[in-house]
């Protein structure tokens, strides 16, 4: 069934749809969900897509509450949520560099809010002109996340207290593990060995975290099985080669300085690479949604019906004037200069609208867990860092500068990604395009608020900070370290960086020798070059999670995937926002005081109730993702 024909339908359903209640809903999800992620994206170095958990949560908090609630409610509550913590991942990826560069010693609210709300409403501003490029006239672009939401919200119109069941004992499960090892000392964050063999070290680990593994389900096998094989160049083969452990009196300790130092940059290396391999992949249809844009724009045909009509486009140019305004004052008083700030401000804007074809474009074709967005903005630090260095600029000015272009380019990457999975989803079950534009600005607008007071708590609160072991935040340290190279302040290991580059180039003719042989195994460069990045004890979970999606979905064709593991995916998106919600809950108690309640349990009695609750876990997981028919 086509999009015309949907609205054709659906053209005489009453326009229920911005009411009070999907206002607050929608904008409370929006901040909780923003909050949430803000965790899982310094702690995993990826998010994942709101857009089907809040779907659910809407739908079953409506039919709770209210007896006649109704689809287009739940879409526009769904839509306003995930809004909120798409902006999560363009904040975490790029604002915390500031810190690990020693320009903040904390976090600015104001700076990071108003980066994260323009970055944000571009994203969205941007991607509307577009809309009928790249989802009403693009056959080419099958949308699975946005297609699988729909599927969702139709579901929900029948039975859905199952469904309530599985995200409250998943997230049961991400919370009573989060209290276990954080705040009791039950059992052990991570369990991992290193022993060294000659000069080698020789490591293996994995972490004890549910949400881990949920993610791993989420994004099934093919992602979860590269983000391993990454960890495994990384740290089963390239530190071991690397030798050098009479260095280090400890072997653990040995492998993790390896890695940080050395190692990690194979994986920075096959990202820069797999950041302009994104771009020449999309460029045809990017060359076609720009000349389709320009076509719209001068055409002057303005759509009324509700089912096809867009924010006016006074409002767009006006917000959008207004945003780049308030981003060149951002950028001034980063920078204090105004030849780097016009620059600055110039490149960031040029790029973000780029970027927000590439990133529609990539969204269609994948869904929008599996968007490179940190890719994009990889490619976008190497372009900013390699103009401000032509222009002879350096020192801590040409960094600010370069992680400011960083971090509206990866809000609007992947916040207009997220709008675009949104609007096909809105277009599938009859939603009025220009409702859910306002519910979008409204979600960026209340999450663009907390995201500053999130960073803070975690960075304060929790041992390490960001940048520590369990908030690795790779992506930010990645940016960090690419700014320093470029304006001279730092040297970077490029000997390991050509290593992934020749490493990423290798693997990019495997993926097109698969492609070629019409295999449904994929080698996508940037989740590899992510693995190679994050310690390798996120690699095994979410190996484990990706494991069991395929367990379940095997022998059943491709298209009935989702349907059957519809389930796991609802246990799996309460796990995450258990855990999440309770790390961030615990670092509230952490900044009233509250260090721990630790029980004084000797390590290897940990040890032991780490290897029980290990095996347990993955047994919830077994039984809780169990797909109904089997």
């Amino acid at each position: 069934m086509t999009d015309a024909t949907i609205s054709t339908q659906t053209a005489a359903i009453p326009r229920k749809e911005l009411t009070l209640r999907v206002w607050v809903l929608g904008l409370l999800l929006a901040v909780v969900m923003g909050a949430a992620n803000v965790y899982v994206g310094l702690r995993a170095g990826m998010t994942v897509s709101a857009s089907i958990p809040a779907a659910v949560m809407a739908m079953l908090l409506f039919k709770l509450l209210f007896k006649d609630s109704t689809i287009l409610e739940a879409n526009q509550v769904q839509t306003c949520a995930s809004a909120g913590e798409s902006l999560a991942a363009g904040i975490i990826f790029t604002m915390p560099a500031m810190i690990l560069i020693g320009f903040w010693d904390s976090f600015d609210f104001w700076s990071v809010t108003i980066i994260a709300l323009t970055g944000g409403l571009l994203g969205i501003l941007f991607m509307i002109p577009m809309r009928k490029v790249f989802i009403l006239n693009n056959d080419e672009l099958a949308f699975p996340e946005g297609v699988a939401c729909a599927a969702v919200l139709k579901s929900g119109e029948g039975e859905s207290k199952g469904e309530g069941r599985k995200l409250m004992l998943g997230g049961l499960l991400g919370a009573v593990v989060a209290l276990s090892a954080k705040l009791f000392g039950i059992i052990a964050g991570t369990l991992e060995a290193a022993t060294v063999v000659g000069s080698r070290i020789f490591y293996f680990g994995g972490d004890l975290s549910p949400m881990l593994i949920a993610i791993g389900f989420i994004v099934r096998l093919n992602v979860a099985a590269l983000i391993f094989i990454g960890g495994t160049i990384s740290w089963l083969i390239a530190i071991p080669l690397l030798g050098g452990a009479e260095q280090y009196p400890l072997a653990l300790d040995g492998a993790y300085e390896i890695w940080s130092t050395q190692i990690r940059y194979i994986g920075v290396g096959a990202m820069v690479l797999g950041g302009f391999a994104s771009l020449i992949s999309v460029r045809h249809g990017l060359i076609a949604a720009i000349k389709e844009l320009r076509s719209n724009l001068t055409s002057g045909k303005l759509l009324e019906h509700d089912l096809q009509r867009d924010i006016p486009t006074w409002a767009i140019i006006s917000l959008g004037i207004g945003c780049i305004i308030v981003l060149a004052f951002v950028n001034y008083r980063f920078t204090g200069g105004l030849g780097i700030t016009a620059l600055s401000t110039i490149v960031m804007v040029v790029m973000g609208f780029f970027f927000t074809g590439v990133a529609s474009y990539i969204v269609g074709l994948v869904g929008n867990s599996n968007s490179p967005v940190s890719g994009m903005t990889i490619t976008a630090v190497l372009v900013a860092g390699g103009m401000l260095w032509l222009f002879n600029y350096s020192g801590m000015e040409a960094m600010v500068a370069t992680l400011g272009i960083a971090a509206i380019v990866c809000c609007v990457a992947a916040t207009s990604g997220d709008v675009c999975n949104d609007l096909k989803t809105g277009s599938l079950v009859g939603a009025a395009p220009f409702r859910q534009q306002i519910m979008q600005i409204a979600g960026v607008f209340v999450a663009a608020f907390v995201m500053s007071p999130v960073m803070t708590l975690l960075h304060n609160n929790i041992e390490g900070g960001i940048g520590g072991r369990e908030l690795s935040a790779p992506q930010a340290s990645l940016f960090a370290s690419l700014a320093r190279g470029f304006s001279g302040e730092g040297s970077l290991p490029w000997n390991m960086i050509a290593i992934g580059v020749l490493v990423g180039a290798l693997i990019l003719l495997v993926d097109w020798y698969l492609k070629k042989q019409g295999s449904k195994f994929r080698a996508h460069l940037m989740p590899i070059a992510v693995g190679m990045y994050l310690p390798f004890g996120l690699a095994t979970p979410i190996l484990i999670g990706g494991l069991l999606a395929h367990f379940y979905s095997k022998g059943t064709p491709e298209a009935e995937h989702d349907r059957v593991l519809h389930s796991g995916v609802l246990f799996s998106s309460g796990v995450i926002a258990g855990e999440a919600l309770m790390s961030v809950g615990l670092a509230c108690l952490t900044a009233l005081g509250v260090q721990s309640l630790d029980l004084g349990l000797s390590p290897g009695l940990v040890t032991i109730l780490s290897l029980f609750a290990a095996v347990g876990v993955v047994l919830c997981f077994v039984k809780y993702t169990r797909p109904e028919t089997l």
